[in-house]
Parts: C-alpha cells; structure tokens; sequence
C-alpha cells in the first residue's frame, strides 16, 4: 500500500476511534470490525507518532461541530449507533463516503469523507475501451469519440509495446494529453446537447448519490474544514427533542453547462463551468513510470454554490 493510501486509512481510523470515544459518552455505540477497519488500524501503525498525534486533534477540533450539526448522533431512543467504514467496493460503485454513523432503529445514516491536506474528490480514468460517457452520465459514448481517440491510444499501445517511460516521449502533452482532453470535451458537448440530465448526472457521479460532509484536516493550518454536501436533504435532520444548531441548504444540482474548456497555460487540465455555481477542474496525468494506454484524472472542486457551506474548526480551540 502506498504512503498516501496508509495516511489516509489512518485519518479514518483515528476519526472512527474519536468518534466512538465522545458518542459513548452519550449513549451506546458499536464499531463495525470489518476488513476496512482491520486495514485501517494496520495503516495507523504505520504512521508517526507525530502524525498520529495531529490526525487525533484534527478530529477532535471538529467533533462538536458535527454533533451540533446531526443531533440525531447523540439523541437517546434506545437503539445502538453504529459506526463502521467503507470498504473500497463502497467507493467503486459511488459512495464517496468514508465514515459511516447509522442508526438502523430509526433508518437513518450519514457519512463523511475524510481527506488530509487535500480536495481531490476522484481519480477517474480515461483509456482506449472504457466508456466514461456510460460510468459518468449514462450515456454511450459516441462513435466519433471512439475515433478521435483511436489514434492516441494506438500511439501509447506502440510505446507501450517498447517498454518505454513516460519521461521518454518528445512531447506528450501535444501528443496524447491535449488531443485527448480535446476528445474529452468535444464528447461532453455531444451527449449535452442531445440527452438531458447530463449536468446534474456528472456531478452526482463526481461527488456519490447520497448527501455527505467533506472533512479536510489541514494540518499547516491546523484547522479542520467541514463542506456540507446536502443535494438532497439528508443531512442536518432534527431529533424528538433537539435541533441542529445551525441549518443547512439544500444545494441544487446543476441543469446547465456553462462552458468547458482548457485552462489557460495549461495543456494537461480543463474546467468545467455549470450553472448554479458549480466549478471543477480536470488535470489529466500518467499514474506510472511506464506507458500505459490509460490515464488518470485528478478532479478538483473549484467552485460550489453558496448553499454548500464551509465551517473551519481550529485546532486547540
């Protein structure tokens, strides 16, 4: 497993662990020991102490936040809270959640992602046979997108057959990630411009299909950021006895593509504009020493609307 994979299961054991030991204090709690948990656990002796140690008060700083937000957590009603992680499948089929916290007496349930010192929201992939029009709106691609990009990926298939690097083609950004950001985009505007729902579909693949909040630790700053991702009402519901403590929108998703294009200077990322205030960026990349006839994106949000809102949670306060 690599560095940033171990950190990153190690943020969601320590958010498990500081999430177990407050609720307790409150009312009956279970952790789910699946092989998610085992993994993480393992990933967490892997890391300093140092480390450990920031990841622990990261989570600490915004544990009350999160209860003041779903008094549902710590309300009494004589059920067990669960709380359990995600296994990797979870994510594959799009769940973008980390963490879960569910009540099963009540049907209810939310979840976090977990990220530390990062925004990235997902690492698609683009390659010669998969069909991102179908895994991201539902929709075939095109046959001329099929063709557009034929010619970079045969290119890639015949370095690739050399044993070559990446660091040895004279000029892959002109070569492969410019015309193939190209294709990208032209198939977007194809498929927009004939099925409907494509806008809001993207962003429901890029970011899962249930409500969740984005948990950022940013270490140099030593806050901890909460983003409410609440699309569809899921968050933020009250108790019997207890409200949040705050409300939080409900955030539309978006009916219309403002623009896509190439950002500027830049031959390896695009940005897609929706209306409604929704904005991410696309920055394609090779995941390997080696040539391989796929690559993969690194997608960022870059712009959200008003209703999803940011509380910063600082350390030590």
């Amino acid at each position: 497993m690599s560095k940033s994979n171990n950190q990153g299961r190690a943020y969601e054991y320590v958010w498990l662990l500081t999430l177990e030991k407050e609720i307790s204090k409150k009312r009956e709690v279970v952790v789910e020991k699946n092989s998610s948990f085992k993994a993480a656990q393992n990933a967490w002796q892997t890391i300093s102490k140092d480390l450990q140690a920031a990841y622990a008060v990261g989570a600490s700083a915004a544990m009350q936040t999160i209860f003041d937000l779903e008094p549902l957590i710590l309300e009494e009603n004589g059920d067990v809270l669960t709380l359990k992680i995600q296994t990797d499948e979870a994510g594959k089929s799009g769940d973008v959640r980390d963490v879960l916290i569910i009540r099963c007496g009540i049907k209810w349930e939310i979840g976090l992602s977990l990220k530390h010192n990062h925004f990235a929201v997902k690492h698609s992939r683009l390659s010669k046979s998969l069909d991102f029009g179908q895994k991201w709106f539902g929709v075939k691609c095109s046959p001329q997108y099929w063709a557009d990009i034929k010619p970079i990926f045969d290119y890639l298939q015949s370095k690739k057959d050399k044993g070559a690097k990446w660091v040895d083609l004279p000029a892959k950004e002109q070569d492969v990630y410019v015309p193939l950001l190209n294709a990208f985009m032209n198939e977007i505007r194809r498929r927009n411009a004939v099925c409907g729902g494509v806008p809001a579909k993207m962003v429901e693949y890029l970011l899962g299909q249930f409500d969740f909040y984005k948990v950022i630790g940013l270490g140099r700053k030593q806050i901890t950021q909460i983003q409410t991702f609440n699309l569809r009402g899921m968050l933020n519901q009250s108790g019997r006895k207890s409200q949040p403590a705050q409300t939080i929108p409900v955030a539309n998703l978006p009916t219309r593509i403002v623009d896509i294009c190439f950002k500027p200077n830049s031959t390896n990322t695009v940005e897609l504009y929706l209306d409604g205030g929704w904005q991410f960026s696309f920055r394609i990349h090779n995941a390997s020493t080696l040539v391989e006839t796929s690559l993969k994106f690194d997608v960022q949000i870059i712009g959200v609307p008003v209703e999803i809102v940011g509380i910063s949670c600082r350390w030590g306060v």
